[in-house]
C-alpha cells in the first residue's frame, strides 16, 4: 500500500465543471462513459479516455486530469481487480461519490450479419463473463479475444470488417461505431449493475448523513483469528459493513490484505474511534475515501441495529433492576 495517511480535511465534492478535465475508460461508448454521463458536473467539464483503468487512476494521481472516474465492483463478477489494486497499491486518491448503473449487455455486428455468421467474440473480460451462459448456449464454438473495454471491442469490429466477428456492449458503441444490435440483454442476471467511483486527489467531501467510507486493512500478524478481530471493531460499534474482499499484497505467497466498505463518514465519531482501533491494534489502514452513498437501504439497516440495541439495553437494565 501506499501512504497511509492522506488528508482527510473536509470540502464539498465536486459540484462544478468549469474547467475540469475528467478522465474515464475509454474509447467513446464505454459504459463507464454511459456512467459519466448521469452526472451533470462532471460532463460539464473536458472528457478525456484512457485506454485502461489504471491509466485513468495514475493520470489523476499526477494531475494530468482533475477526476478520474472508473468502474469498481459489478453485481455478477464483484470487483474490478485492476482498480481496486491500483488504489490499494499504486495512487493516492481518494473517492469522491459512487453511481450504480443497470448494465445490459447486448451482441453487436456489421450491419447485415447474423448471430449465426459470429466464430469470434470481442470485449473486456467482465462483459463477456456477464453474458457466459447466453454465449455457451447460442455460441458454444465461438471464441471470445480480451480487449481493454466494450468500446474497443465494438471499434474494433468496426474496424476489421469481418462479419464473423461480433462484439459485446451497449447500444451507445453500437451507435457511435456503425454496428447493429444482434442480440439484446444477453446479460445472465436481468439486475445486473455495476459500480463507478469519481476520485481525486487529497479531498474528502463532507459528510451528508448518509455516506460511505472505503479503507484498505493489511494484518499485522497472520495468525488463528486475525481476520474475525477486525470485524468485531465493526460489530463492536454497529457499524455496517458492506464489502469484503480480499487481495494479494504482491509481497508474498499467502499474504492478503482486506478491502472493505462501511456504512458511515470518517467525520462520525464512530467510524474515526473505529479505523484508530484498527490501526493501532491491527494493522496497516489505508483510507480511500469517505463519500455520499449510493445505497437506498443503509438508514433502514443502521435503524435496525439501533433498536436491536435498545431492546438489549431494555433487557438488560430489567435483569439487574432485580438485583438485590
Amino acid at each position: 500500500m501506499t501512504n497511509e495517511a492522506p488528508s482527510t480535511a473536509a470540502a464539498p465534492t465536486v459540484s462544478s465543471g468549469g474547467g475540469l478535465r475528467v478522465g474515464f475508460l475509454g474509447p467513446w461508448g464505454t459504459f463507464t462513459e454511459q456512467a459519466l454521463r448521469t452526472q451533470p458536473d462532471l460532463v460539464e467539464g473536458e472528457l478525456v479516455p484512457f485506454t485502461t483503468m489504471d491509466d485513468v487512476l495514475v493520470a489523476t494521481a499526477s494531475g494530468v486530469v482533475d477526476v478520474g472516474f472508473v468502474a469498481i465492483e459489478n453485481s455478477i463478477e464483484g470487483g474490478v481487480n485492476v482498480t481496486s489494486d491500483t488504489l490499494a497499491f499504486e495512487v493516492d486518491v481518494l473517492i469522491q461519490r459512487e453511481v450504480v448503473i443497470g448494465v445490459q449487455q447486448h451482441l453487436m455486428g456489421l450491419p447485415g450479419a447474423s448471430v449465426a455468421d459470429l466464430r469470434q467474440v470481442v470485449s473486456i473480460p467482465h462483459a463477456t463473463a456477464q453474458a457466459r451462459s447466453f454465449l455457451r448456449r447460442e455460441l458454444p464454438d465461438v471464441t471470445s479475444r480480451a480487449v481493454s473495454s466494450t468500446s474497443e471491442g465494438a471499434r474494433t469490429v468496426a474496424e476489421l470488417g469481418d462479419p464473423t466477428v461480433g462484439a459485446i456492449g451497449n447500444e451507445l458503441a453500437a451507435e457511435i461505431y456503425g454496428l447493429e444490435i444482434l442480440a439484446r440483454d444477453i446479460e445472465d442476471h436481468p439486475e445486473n449493475q455495476t459500480r463507478f467511483v469519481a476520485v481525486r486527489p487529497g479531498v474528502v467531501p463532507a459528510p451528508t448523513g448518509h455516506d460511505k467510507t472505503s479503507i484498505v486493512v493489511a494484518q499485522r500478524a497472520d495468525r488463528p483469528g486475525s481476520l474475525l478481530a477486525i470485524l468485531q471493531e465493526f460489530a463492536a460499534r454497529s457499524i455496517n459493513l458492506t464489502k469484503l474482499e480480499s487481495r494479494p499484497t504482491k509481497k508474498a505467497l499467502g499474504e492478503y490484505c482486506f478491502l472493505l466498505d462501511l456504512e458511515g463518514h470518517v467525520a462520525d465519531d464512530v467510524v474515526a474511534d473505529c479505523l484508530r482501533a484498527l490501526r493501532t491494534k491491527h494493522g496497516s489502514v489505508k483510507f480511500l475515501g469517505s463519500y455520499p452513498s449510493a445505497d437506498d437501504h443503509g438508514p433502514s439497516v443502521r435503524r435496525d441495529v439501533d433498536e436491536a440495541g435498545r431492546q438489549a439495553d431494555a433487557w438488560l437494565d430489567q435483569i439487574r433492576s432485580q438485583i438485590a
